[in-house]
């Protein structure tokens, strides 16, 4: 017997909880990648005890059995949360609640409060991620609660699920128009499932500290990070080589790890800067549009350089003294935000100001070889010895022929770096990826005494042919330096660069070692094609967040201007959907009425003759046929209700016609002629 032929034999409750089980296994499925293990695992175990029960019909375990595993749940949420409040928490104990209540669904009104549990913990998937695929299982989850709770009020017989789904569905399609004018027009006044983080650590990303691999970690994580539209003459967007992205900028070295200038000892945070940024812009603007992935820092990615203010909806934003954009509070959301970026800039002091010596400090006791080294090019008798010149383009240019000439090489493996990095790079292992590369150069200038500091965020990209945009991953990471040179100001020097120049000019990219998974999808699809593939799923996920995701008021109060209103506020937006809830409460009412007078013709054309018999004093039951209604009419009434039992008996044969709409068009006009005896009139 097959699985289908089994559960067709199985007894209905047994079926519709076995069904109820899967489609909460579903809503919480998701939730596993959040909760703490032991409550995956107890969940799990619940749900496959509350089947086995139902598959075997045994009894439910008493009260008693489950109020000792709700305390087991609840002093588990302490213990791994410190709390039973917050959201993390708070997903925890729901979803811990839903598993338990399975084991005590006896009556109707414990399976409504799983119905209502359910819908509730299918919510909280949102507080996570509002990805498309996430949006995708729980719309699935949304119409198998449904159907199960349909399904619930149809307690006689044994209804196929398959009858309950397709109510379900009905149901979701009539309230769609609902949903749609309510996400469009309800006033946002902060991101629908904008809750505060539990915790400011990041997810993949740049890290507000720069320790010598933890980039090339990143080169491993192919994830999406930001994606820009470019808003330039006939769409023609910049060079790759000048997609420079600016994120956080470090200064301080203390031997193993580079900090933010603002770091002090204990306290890792970006202080707001005090002095100013000194940026000169030139040239033609650069015009464009990113829709950044939380990173759950307070960091906006703008190609070098911004002046002006990034327009962020909802958040302030203010730029340091070194040139980096930050928000009044973390990117917890998928955020738009729009910029303008000047390509040709001058920024920094023109002359040398004490400020600039924290830009050439190093720790004592690091790196001997590289101060040699330093010393050396220092001596070099082709480096200025004029004091009055500034030698610090020869200083970059010897450093930079070094990497190009010393067999330097640009690798995702170079092996744990050890006390001394800049010295290894330099003379043992001679390569490294760029946050390496990168941080041995600025040492190496430091040591020459040259102010120089290293900058991180994104290079380059790549442009989906699908949608125009350009996408922005997290193995796009990249790290780089900026010098002080007199009467120039800071001035970009990527050294990457110089030991593998198609990082940033042909865009050539290391490969992580390809899975098992992805080494087979090679043989069987080509590159061409998967990476067709990838775009559009890209275009569609990225069509996504920016016409659901990022549908904010702005959004909303342009929408009425197009609608006529020439100054919307949030009061038009009510207004606007008042009206069309009202439009659609009338014209759900009108629908009620056109689907009764659909509701078989022929009994309703019945039932009407019953009511005008019943007025001239021969009441009969509902359940009485046509032909017995005429047999009724001409013992009570005689030969002066023979047009009405001939009638009653034409309507009876009609029920049986093989195409009875065109005849029952013309006993109903019969009927408003026919002649109806009195009430008085009796045999």
């Amino acid at each position: 017997m097959t699985l289908r032929q089994t559960l067709a034999t199985l007894p209905r409750d047994t079926r519709d909880t076995l069904f109820l089980l899967v489609v909460i296994a579903w809503v919480m499925a998701p939730q596993v990648a959040h909760l703490p293990a032991w409550a995956s695992l107890m969940a799990g175990a619940v749900l496959l005890w509350r089947g086995w029960l139902a598959w075997n019909g045994r009894q439910l375990p008493g009260r008693w059995a489950v109020a000792g595993l709700l305390a087991v749940a609840v002093a588990g949420t302490l213990f791994t949360h410190q709390t039973i409040l917050g959201r993390d928490a708070g997903v925890t104990l729901i979803v811990m609640l839903l598993a338990l209540k399975t084991l005590e669904v006896r009556a109707r009104r414990d399976a409504m409060v799983v119905f209502f549990l359910g819908f509730f913990t299918m919510l909280s998937n949102f507080f996570f991620s509002q990805s498309l695929p996430t949006a995708v299982a729980m719309l699935v989850a949304l119409l198998g609660l449904l159907t199960a709770l349909v399904n619930a009020h149809m307690p006689v017989g044994r209804p196929p699920l398959a009858h309950a789904f397709r109510l379900a569905g009905t149901m979701a399609l009539l309230g769609a128009p609902i949903m749609a004018a309510l996400f469009l027009l309800f006033p946002r006044m902060a991101p629908l499932w904008g809750m505060p983080s539990d915790t400011m650590a990041g997810r993949s990303g740049l890290s507000g500290v720069m320790k010598v691999g933890n980039i090339a970690e990143l080169a491993l994580d192919d994830s999406v990070a930001m994606r820009v539209r470019f808003d330039t003459p006939g769409g023609a967007p910049p060079p790759q080589s000048d997609l420079y992205f600016r994120g956080p900028v470090f200064a301080t070295f203390d031997g193993s790890e580079w900090h933010p200038l603002s770091y002090r000892a204990g306290n890792r945070a970006l202080e707001r800067p005090n002095s100013p940024a000194q940026l000169q812009v030139e040239g033609a603007p650069l015009r464009y549009e990113v829709t950044l992935e939380p990173h759950k820092r307070p960091w906006l990615l703008v190609l070098d350089a911004v002046r002006d203010k990034p327009s962020v909806a909802g958040m302030g934003a203010f730029m340091t003294d070194d040139l980096q954009w930050l928000t009044s509070r973390p990117i917890t959301d998928v955020t738009r935000y729009q910029a303008t970026s000047y390509p040709q800039f001058r920024h920094g002091p023109d002359t040398a100001t004490p400020a600039l010596r924290a830009y050439t400090e190093l720790p004592p006791g690091f790196n001997p070889r590289t101060l040699a080294l330093a010393q050396e090019l220092r001596s070099n008798p082709r480096i200025p010895p004029d004091p009055t010149r500034d030698a610090t383009p020869a200083l970059v240019e010897a450093a930079l022929t070094r990497l190009r000439t010393g067999g330097y090489r640009y690798t995702l493996e170079p092996g744990v770096y050890g006390q001394h990095t800049a010295d290894e790079f330099w003379f043992d292992r001679k390569e490294g990826f760029c946050e390496h590369i990168a941080s041995a150069f600025v040492v190496l200038m430091r040591a020459m005494d040259v102010p120089a500091r290293i900058v991180t965020g994104y290079q380059g990209g790549d442009r989906n042919t699908v949608d125009g945009y350009w996408t922005v991953r997290q193995s796009d990471a990249h790290a780089w330096t900026e010098v002080w040179m007199a009467g120039r100001g800071w001035v970009r020097v990527d050294p990457t660069s110089a030991v593998a120049p198609g990082r940033t000019g042909a865009f050539e990219r290391l490969q992580a070692p390809r899975s098992a998974l992805a080494t087979a999808m090679g043989t069987v699809m080509s590159p061409g094609m998967a990476q067709n593939l990838r775009a559009m799923w890209e275009a569609v996920n990225n069509g996504w967040n920016q016409w659901v995701l990022n549908y904010t008021q702005s959004r909303q109060l342009d929408l009425l201007k197009a609608l006529g209103f020439e100054s919307p506020s949030w009061q038009d937006l009510t207004t606007v959907l008042g009206a069309l809830v009202g439009l659609a409460a009338l014209g759900g009412a009108g629908w009620t009425l056109w689907e009764r007078s659909q509701h078989d013709p022929w009994l309703r054309l019945l039932a009407r003759a019953r009511q005008r018999l019943a007025k001239s004093g021969l009441p009969l039951p509902d359940t009485l046929p046509p032909r017995a209604m005429a047999e009724r009419v001409q013992a009570q009434f005689g030969d002066s209700a023979q047009g009405v039992a001939n009638w009653l008996l034409r309507l009876e044969q009609l029920r049986y016609a093989a195409h009875p709409a065109h005849q029952l068009g013309a006993l109903r006009r019969e009927f408003r002629t026919l002649s109806w005896p009195a009430a008085a009139a009796r045999r």
